[in-house]
């Protein structure tokens, strides 16, 4: 796909390439599908960079509007899953 993730100018280098990797997950479970704790173990990394429920629904928003993904949605069916589930939209 063609457009910009959300990202915080403020973050470590390390940070962008772990909130982009997270974005990525959610990206897989619309396209083909991701196994629960791939996506759970990127957003716990996610959540350690950014805790803030506020800034999550901020990046959420903005990550939706250019992509047409919600992490939201996902993590809300993966959160619902049985662990060994393959999280699919």
């Amino acid at each position: 796909m063609e457009y910009q993730y959300p990202i915080d100018y403020h973050w470590t280098t390390e940070e962008i390439v772990d909130v982009v990797h997270f974005f990525e997950k959610v990206e897989a479970a619309y396209e083909k599908g991701i196994d629960r704790e791939v996506l759970m173990s990127a957003y716990r990394r996610f959540k350690e960079i950014v805790p803030s429920k506020a800034e999550e629904k901020k990046l959420d928003h903005e990550f939706e509007e250019t992509s047409g993904y919600s992490i939201y949605r996902v993590m809300k069916k993966a959160k619902d899953a049985d662990a060994n589930t393959k999280i699919r939209m």
